[in-house]
């Protein structure tokens, strides 16, 4: 009996190509089980594993791919994982890596969830403790992004513009309207900075599929805010909430903060106390902060709404990246592109600012001994360089320990 050759060749190719997903899906969920201290030291993780271990891109690659995720709304860690699956193994492996690196904290917050309301532990001291670890976590945040992202004059004034207005103004839209005037102002004062020409990406997506992304991206962000004013299903309207914070916060995790506390506070949907409790809690476990999502969506609608929450936030990271990444190799060389990233980039810093103050600071340090906490925490973090779970297992003693006295 003949054996097609051609059919050996396509059993060959599914083989590969299997092998492919379960390699990108086994190195994520090491990864996702491993990687504490939020996006930055995610990009570190990442390149170890990814680029020096495994060599599956080359250095300047994965930079550009940085660069893009850096420039792009949404979760910049987990947009640079899926983007590494989807050069390694395609859209599928976009996915793949996706899911790796993200379920692990997903599961672990949702348990907390359960805990939290099957107990009645939000006015334990711990949990207070666990909101002054936020506190001292997003204070690191806006020192080490503050010194790479406004290192200049314009930059740091930008950034404490940004923190004004975002204090002084704060509606469903104000955050992405400060962002596009940050551009503007970038785009005007970089706009005769040099820029280094770069060899491109080899990105194995077609254009059609890419615009076809993009214009998912902009369609569900546009429908579900007029379908929920039609409807009443509970579930709609956590999707276009989940979905609208994923789709327009710059700057990851802890930016989204203050637009999902707009979306989730106010509609009764969760205390303000709840709210703080999981966030302090998202720093316990590796992974990306926006799994904070799968948390708040079981507070509201069990396992269901956990989901819901959780495939809404993430959902615009993977149709930006999936679209924008076949358009970057014309767009990186850029000097506007370049220009207005920096102007974005420091209004991040100032709207990260803003959010230590309201609603971070004004809910968590509450007397003398609430500061002396979160400054003693904020201490270990950036000088005795402790990793993040230390922190909140000290934090949560000390919550304990002040309800006490």
């Amino acid at each position: 009996m003949e054996v097609n050759p051609q059919t050996v060749t396509q059993g060959s190719k599914q083989k590969g190509k299997a092998a492919a997903l379960m390699e990108v899906l086994s190195v994520s969920t090491k990864l996702g089980l491993t990687s504490f201290g939020g996006p930055i030291a995610h990009l570190g993780y990442f390149h170890n594993e990814y680029i020096r271990r495994r060599k599956w891109m080359d250095e300047r690659s994965y930079a550009d791919l940085v660069a893009l995720c850096q420039f792009l709304p949404g979760p910049a860690s987990s947009q640079v994982g899926i983007g590494v699956g989807i050069v390694r193994a395609g859209v599928l492996g976009g996915i793949v890596a996706w899911l790796g690196f993200t379920l692990p904290s997903v599961i672990a917050l949702v348990a907390f969830a359960f805990l939290l309301k099957g107990f009645d532990i939000g006015n334990s001291g711990w949990i207070h403790g666990l909101k002054i670890v936020a506190v001292a976590i997003v204070a690191q945040a806006i020192l080490g992004m503050g010194q790479k992202l406004a290192p200049d004059r314009d930059r740091v004034t930008l950034a404490v513009i940004a923190a004004a207005v975002t204090l002084s103004w704060q509606t469903a839209y104000s955050q992405v309207l400060i962002i596009v005037a940050a551009g503007v102002a970038g785009l005007w004062l970089y706009r005769r900075k040099a820029v280094e020409d770069t060899p491109g990406l080899d990105i194995k997506i077609s254009r059609s599929f890419a615009i076809a992304c993009l214009i998912l991206f902009f369609g569900l962000l546009l429908v579900f805010p007029m379908l929920r004013q039609w409807g009443e299903a509970e579930g709609l309207a956590m999707f276009d909430s989940f979905y609208r914070s994923g789709s327009l916060v710059f700057g990851g995790g802890h930016v989204v903060l203050p637009l999902l506390e707009r979306e989730v506070v106010p509609t009764g949907w969760i205390s303000h106390e709840d709210f703080l409790a999981g966030y302090g809690a998202a720093q316990a476990v590796p992974g990306p902060l926006f799994t904070f999502a799968g948390y708040l969506g079981a507070m509201i609608g069990g396992i269901s709404g956990a989901v819901v929450a959780v495939i809404a936030i993430f959902l615009p990271a993977f149709l930006l990246v999936a679209g924008a990444l076949p358009f970057w190799n014309g767009l990186r060389n850029n000097p506007k592109i370049q220009g207005a990233l920096a102007g974005i980039n420091a209004a991040v810093v100032g709207i990260l600012l803003a959010a230590l103050y309201d609603p971070l600071w004004t809910t968590a340090i509450l007397e003398p001994m609430d500061f002396a906490l979160a400054a003693s925490l904020f201490v270990m973090l950036v000088f005795w360089k402790l990793p993040p779970w230390v922190i909140v297992l000290a934090g949560a003693a000390g919550g304990m320990l002040l309800g006490l006295v």
